[in-house]
């Protein structure tokens, strides 16, 4: 969330970015807020002042005492003042949580290089790498392509847990695991640790990482449950600090973390209904920095180059594109995707996102630093690098005349030195 510093300072500032985001219903809460705030922060002076009206009262009718004097008056006062604190702390704390409410939902500040745009039509392309491959054959889209190989099952996996899902087999499952591993190891000779986090979270970590009231719906819920099935790793790998002040020579922090991922898709009826490219279950290696925030934008950088380097090596052509305002989601003050093409679509579609977050997702789980006897809030970053998806990307753009897939050289290691995944005509 936003710091009421920032709204206290220069409320024009945040009431323009929602112009930006085309959120304009939001606006009115800024007044809201900082009309609360100074409710707020008035209430509290007057509990200030009636505490400290208390401890004169004690020192007044001791010494009345001590002179014999009347102090009926200064009795009725003194029982006053603890029903006048408790009706001002009732007051302060129906404010609190309205203003708690509003900074929850004010999306974070943007990034003077955000593109100005109401979708994602509006995405900025920054950069492409590779060049659009031109097939001598009809080429198959990666659902019949793995179908036609016996190695990809959704008609079973449909009935056994629904649309969305799918089974993989053979060399198709080991390129996965490939992909994945072959990731893992990327980053970790770039001095990130792996951590392997839990896969389910209670409400109150999630709702410091994410807007719940537009990403509850996104998410699996255990029934009778406080918890959870997480959508990313960046989730429970960034709350894990909540209510912590980390010491300044601990930051960077610089992690990976990989995992499993559910996600509803509400909302995504109609799109991508054929193969597996949008599921309910994936795989993926994320990236996450925390960081001190004089280098969250240094190392923003860092993350899209990362992930840039690796889909270079896989040799998929892609593009970067710097996400619009109205696009944006409302942790983020800036994003970058990383957009594959697609051969069979001819078209570019998103492998992953790379966000600084800044100061919002701390502010709301209470992370800090400690340098020199001051605190102050860390910086997030997430990025992706890879997801299910690039299997997808490569099944399309590897894919050979025979209905083979040719392994991209630096997987083959991977998988025992194959360089070409066939049909095996024994495999039901």
């Amino acid at each position: 969330m936003l710091d009421i510093k920032l709204i206290r300072h220069d409320s024009n500032i945040i009431k323009k970015d929602l112009e930006k985001r085309f959120q304009l219903d939001k606006i009115k809460w800024v007044d809201e807020l900082l009309n609360l705030d100074k409710n707020f922060r008035s209430l509290k002076l007057e509990i200030d002042n009636l505490r400290h009206r208390r401890n004169q009262l004690s020192l007044e009718i001791n010494a009345s005492k001590k002179e014999k004097k009347d102090i009926k008056l200064l009795l009725k006062e003194a029982q006053d003042i603890p029903i006048k604190i408790k009706n001002i702390e009732e007051k302060l704390n129906n404010i609190e949580k309205r203003i708690g409410f509003l900074l929850m939902r004010i999306p974070n500040y943007l990034h003077n290089d955000v593109p100005i745009g109401k979708d994602e039509t509006d995405n900025k392309i920054i950069k492409k790498f590779g060049e659009i491959p031109k097939s001598k054959f009809k080429l198959k889209g990666h659902e019949e392509l793995g179908i036609s190989l016996g190695m990809l099952d959704i008609e079973r996996a449909a009935k056994v847990s629904g649309a969305r899902f799918y089974f993989l087999k053979g060399d198709l499952a080991l390129l996965e695991i490939s992909l994945m591993r072959y990731a893992i190891d990327f980053m970790v000779k770039k001095g990130y640790e792996l951590i392997l986090p839990p896969y389910m979270m209670r409400k109150t970590p999630y709702e410091g990482v994410v807007d719940l009231s537009d990403f509850e719906e996104v998410l699996y819920k255990i029934e009778n449950e406080d918890l959870y099935m997480i959508a990313t790793s960046e989730h429970p790998l960034t709350a894990r600090f909540m209510n912590e002040t980390l010491n300044f020579k601990d930051l960077p922090m610089k992690n990976i973390g990989f995992s499993t991922n559910f996600r509803k898709e509400a909302g995504a009826h109609g799109k991508d209904t054929k193969g597996i490219f949008r599921v309910h279950q994936f795989n993926k290696v994320e990236q996450i920095i925390i960081c001190n925030p004089k280098d969250s934008w240094k190392f923003h950088e860092e993350l899209i180059k990362n992930i840039e380097s690796f889909f270079k090596l896989l040799k998929i052509p892609f593009r970067i594109v710097s996400i619009c305002s109205g696009d944006l989601g409302t942790v983020a003050s800036k994003k970058y995707d990383l957009e594959a093409f697609m051969p069979v679509q001819q078209e570019y579609r998103e492998m992953g996102s790379c966000s600084n977050c800044t100061d919002y997702q701390a502010r709301r789980l209470n992370i800090k630093f400690e340098s020199s006897g001051t605190r102050d809030i860390v910086h997030t970053l997430n990025s992706t690098l890879v997801t299910d998806r690039a299997l997808v990307a490569i099944m399309e753009n590897y894919q050979q005349t025979d209905g083979s897939i040719k392994i991209p050289t630096v997987l083959q290691k991977y998988m025992g030195g194959k360089k070409k995944i066939i049909k095996n005509i024994e495999k039901i």
